[in-house]
């Protein structure tokens, strides 16, 4: 691990709660690689073996998955102190596509390093379940509310929630964001085309 930059998963998870030691410890052997990927880099892909969770340690990626008729859906936005790979633990293959919006550095462990986690640092485990069950709530509410918005009330509570999340890693940050998405990707995200939100911004 990196120590001359704090720890972004630290940051994020004392938001909710003082760390103890235990879980200090077992964030920093998560943390211990790191690895940079390019902007437009695909760390892996649907159908890829499920091996490593990674933690974002800079940078913004994203989860999609193809539909049939050749559209993509991005499914999640990550950025530093999120924990990639949950909603896919149970499984032995992959099940979308994780992508670099932008230059990033990862911190990739074992699947099976959880195990440890689980026995020896309890605190850190149930608080990682808690985030975990608490990010598909946030995921089922969101797509409750952009399915019956306008393309500008969309793109509005996007933004929105963005900066809510960056807020828990990053409490200095105000109400302006930086935004490595380009509009191609964020019209995957809402489901919306690129005139859409083209004329949205610009409205």
């Amino acid at each position: 691990m990196n120590t001359d930059s704090p720890s972004c998963l630290v940051q994020k998870l004392s938001h909710y709660v003082a760390l103890d030691e235990r879980s200090l410890d077992s964030i920093s052997r998560l943390e211990r690689d790191e690895r940079d990927f390019s902007k437009n880099e695909e760390i892996y892909q649907g159908g890829d073996d499920n091996t490593y969770l990674y933690v974002v340690r800079r940078g913004w990626l994203y989860s999609y998955a193809d539909m049939k008729d050749g559209r993509r859906q991005i499914t999640e936005i990550h950025h530093p102190g999120d924990i990639v790979g949950f909603p896919d633990i149970a499984f032995e293959r992959r099940t979308s596509v994780l992508r670099a919006a932008e230059d990033v550095r990862l911190c990739p462990f074992p699947k099976k390093d959880l195990d440890e986690v689980f026995t020896k640092a309890p605190q850190l485990a149930a608080l990682l379940f808690a985030l975990s069950v608490r990010n598909q709530v946030i995921l089922t509410d969101f797509l409750r509310a952009v399915g019956r918005m306008s393309a500008r009330e969309r793109i509005a509570y996007l933004l929105l929630d963005l900066r809510a999340r960056l807020r828990i890693a990053n409490k200095t940050m105000t109400t302006t964001i930086r935004m490595p998405l380009n509009q191609t990707e964020i019209s995957d995200v809402l489901g919306l085309t690129n005139v859409y939100v083209s004329r949205s911004f610009g409205a």
